[in-house]
């Protein structure tokens, strides 16, 4: 699987800093928030803002056509629900390190995937739940063999592939502009691994980064 992920050139070269850390778990036990989660999501609130992170993606949905104000990256959104809302253990671990590091983290149920993961700029015709719409032309946009997965790069995900307390699959997509480095994004793909880890002590972790010229 994290072989066939892939990013279109076109996504590199509307931002060639772009780089995603792509993580599989296999052999999760999710639940409901419980006394772990909960002290994560709480460390995660106190942390300082890092604006200039955010701000990077707020130019990079513009370089596409759409406006930040109005349809926000995931870690803008996420970093304006303080405290952080209680999801389920899995989602409350990424949440806790997507806010730590201000940067988006998309979790994707393997199981309900359809082929491989791809990163591409919409056609326009890509199948799409009715609460996200279509994609416009030029969006960039994550999708499998049936259709939209995420709209806007990280903005909404469809239901279809949400991270449930039934999860035993996931898949993570850890996403990165500069200013963060890459060092910094593997710090956090092994947080997250930790995270992961505490919840499941025999799940299966791989890990892959794919940027521009790699």
């Amino acid at each position: 699987m994290l072989d066939e992920i892939r990013v279109d050139d076109a996504v590199f070269d509307l931002r060639p800093d772009f780089a995603v850390l792509a993580m599989t778990a296999h052999g999760l036990t999710n639940g409901p928030t419980d006394d772990r989660s909960r002290a994560w999501l709480a460390a995660a609130s106190a942390c300082e803002p890092q604006p200039e992170k955010i701000d990077a993606w707020k130019d990079a949905y513009r370089g596409f056509g759409a406006k930040p104000q109005r349809t926000r990256p995931s870690v803008d959104a996420l970093t304006r629900r303080m405290p952080l809302p209680e999801i389920n253990l899995v989602v409350d671990a990424y949440n806790t390190v997507s806010v730590r590091h201000a940067l988006p983290i998309g979790g994707e149920d393997l199981d309900r995937y359809d082929g491989p993961a791809r990163l591409v700029r919409a056609a326009g015709d890509e199948a799409s739940e009715e609460a996200l719409g279509t994609p416009e032309p030029g969006e960039v946009i994550w999708r499998d063999d049936t259709g939209v997965t995420c709209r806007r790069w990280n903005w909404r995900q469809v239901a279809r592939t949400r991270l449930t307390e039934e999860t035993v699959n996931a898949l993570f997509l850890l996403e990165r502009l500069e200013p963060m480095t890459l060092e910094e994004l593997k710090e956090a793909g092994e947080e997250l691994a930790d995270l992961l880890t505490r919840l499941s002590p025999d799940v299966r972790i791989a890990t892959r980064v794919i940027a521009s010229g790699k």
